[in-house]
C-alpha cells in the first residue's frame, strides 16, 4: 500500500520548491494524497480492514493539518495547490 520510491521521487521533483526541497507543505501534502488515494483503493475491494482504515483517518488528519498550516502561511500557494491536486472539489 505504500507508494513507490519512482512515484515519490516523481511528486517530489513535481511539487518542490527548489532543487533541495524534500519536505516543504505542498511536497508532503502531494505525497499524502497520492496515499490516501491508494489507500481508498484498498478500503474499496478490503472493507473489513479496520487498521487501515485507521491509517488512512491518520493519514487524513496530517494533511488536514499542513493545509491549514499553508493557508495560514502563503493563501496563493495554498489554492494553487488545492487545483493542482484536485481537491475540495
Amino acid at each position: 500500500m505504500a507508494i513507490s520510491k519512482e512515484r515519490k521521487q516523481a511528486l517530489i521533483k513535481e511539487f518542490q520548491i527548489n532543487d533541495k526541497d524534500t519536505g516543504s507543505a505542498a511536497v508532503q501534502i502531494a505525497v499524502l494524497t497520492e496515499e490516501i488515494n491508494q489507500l481508498n483503493a484498498h478500503l474499496a475491494v478490503h472493507t473489513h480492514d479496520f487498521h487501515s482504515k485507521r491509517g488512512l483517518f491518520q493519514k487524513i488528519g496530517l494533511r488536514k493539518r499542513f493545509l491549514a498550516y499553508l493557508k495560514k502561511s502563503n493563501l496563493e500557494a495554498y489554492t494553487a495547490l488545492i487545483e493542482k491536486l484536485n481537491l475540495r472539489g
